[in-house]
């Protein structure tokens, strides 16, 4: 993985279910990870491994909010390309609406 979040950073992101009762649209995104036309979007996290987040395998119409795993998004790798995350110069963390093409559903 490029970019890999740092501890700090990953502890900055709510808990699991700590933004239950906020609406999807105004959930803040944490980190975004990509690779080619794919993007996982980060809202909670767990504190271990497993995230609560958006995500688009480049796919609008089949995109969804759901879990993903940290290791997961490590082990993916295309024809030697790694997964990336943006850095945190780059990323501010932001709600879901200002993001074009997250669902608000």
């Amino acid at each position: 993985m490029w970019n890999e979040p740092s501890k700090e950073r990953l502890d900055r992101i709510p808990r699991l279910y700590g933004t239950e009762t906020t609406r999807l649209a105004y959930k803040i995104i944490h980190l975004h990870f990509f690779i080619g036309g794919c993007d996982w979007y980060v809202a909670e996290y767990d504190g271990e491994d497993l995230f609560f987040g958006f995500v688009n395998l480049n796919d609008e119409q089949n995109s969804e909010w759901g879990y993903f795993s940290l290791d997961e998004l490590k082990a993916i790798s295309v024809r030697g390309l790694e997964i990336d995350c943006e850095l945190e110069e780059f990323w501010e963390p932001k709600p879901a609406l200002a993001i074009p093409g997250i669902k608000q559903r």
